[in-house]
């Protein structure tokens, strides 16, 4: 007896037929990426869950932050567990991003200049299903370290963004997203988001984002002031109250597993 014939030319057939001229539909859940601009020019409509997204910007710390903070507010609501924020180039500033939904507690730094140290670090963290998103700075990283990171990101449906140089742009990614992040030359306040690889046709322009919110801005200049202000009074050197407390974890200590030594915090 054979197969029941399907007529791939049917109505009912044609509407799940992606057509590479259209924006493809989500394979998978997403979260949404909190710009409205971004997300209506992305496949279902957010950063895609349990796949990598990949961030290019011409220097390490440049607008990550203020792209992705609001996923991943929603990412780690509910005690859903940690942000693993592997290479990390500078220390976040616990108090804005706080104020944006995403609490110190909620941050696991993993520091480590070595870069089989850092992918390391990323897989155990995908591995993890405690972990609610890695984002991981790994510019040497080559297509066989990313495609390893794809197929962990996938077994525990993780949200992961790795942050590579602007030069990677003309090198394959098997990145399921791949965006490059500049500050528009016409508009400093703006970025420029340039979206070169999705499941869709190619986009003729970039999407113009805020590069940082007022929200930010102003309590940045606030918790700037406040400190200085006391420090004055107090009359004592600046200290480092007001800045990110977080579960910081060196890899150069033992082998154990990287998720494990949240002991060392306390060193």
């Amino acid at each position: 007896m054979g197969l029941p014939f399907s007529d791939p030319f049917s109505p009912s057939a044609r509407h799940k037929v992606w057509r590479g001229d259209e924006l493809g539909m989500a394979d998978a859940q997403v979260i949404g990426s909190g710009h409205a601009a971004l997300d209506a020019q992305l496949p279902g409509g957010g950063w895609p869950v349990g796949a990598m997204t990949e961030l290019l910007q011409s220097t390490p710390e440049a607008h990550s932050w203020q792209l992705l903070l609001p996923a991943l507010a929603q990412a780690v609501r509910g005690d859903t567990g940690p942000v693993a924020l592997i290479g990390a180039p500078q220390e976040p500033f616990g108090p804005s991003l706080a104020a944006h939904g995403l609490p110190v507690e909620s941050l696991l730094w993993i520091r480590s200049e070595a870069a089989a140290a850092r992918l390391w670090a990323c897989e155990q963290a995908l591995r993890c299903a405690d972990v609610a998103a890695v984002l991981a700075w790994l510019p040497q990283a080559r297509v066989s370290d990313l495609r390893r990171l794809q197929l962990a990101a996938a077994q525990h449906d993780s949200l992961l963004f790795v942050l590579r140089p602007a030069a990677s742009a003309s090198s394959t990614s098997p990145a399921r997203l791949r965006l490059q992040v500049t500050l528009s030359e016409e508009d400093r306040s703006r970025l420029d988001v340039h979206i070169l690889k999705r499941r869709g046709p190619p986009l003729a322009s970039p999407i113009q984002l805020p590069a940082c919110s007022e929200r930010m801005t102003a309590l940045l200049a606030a918790s700037r002031l406040r400190r200085k202000l006391r420090h004055r009074q107090e009359g004592v050197p600046q200290a480092s109250d007001n800045t990110a407390t977080v579960v910081c974890i060196d890899l150069h200590q033992g082998k154990r597993h990287a998720l494990d030594r949240i002991a060392l915090a306390a060193a």
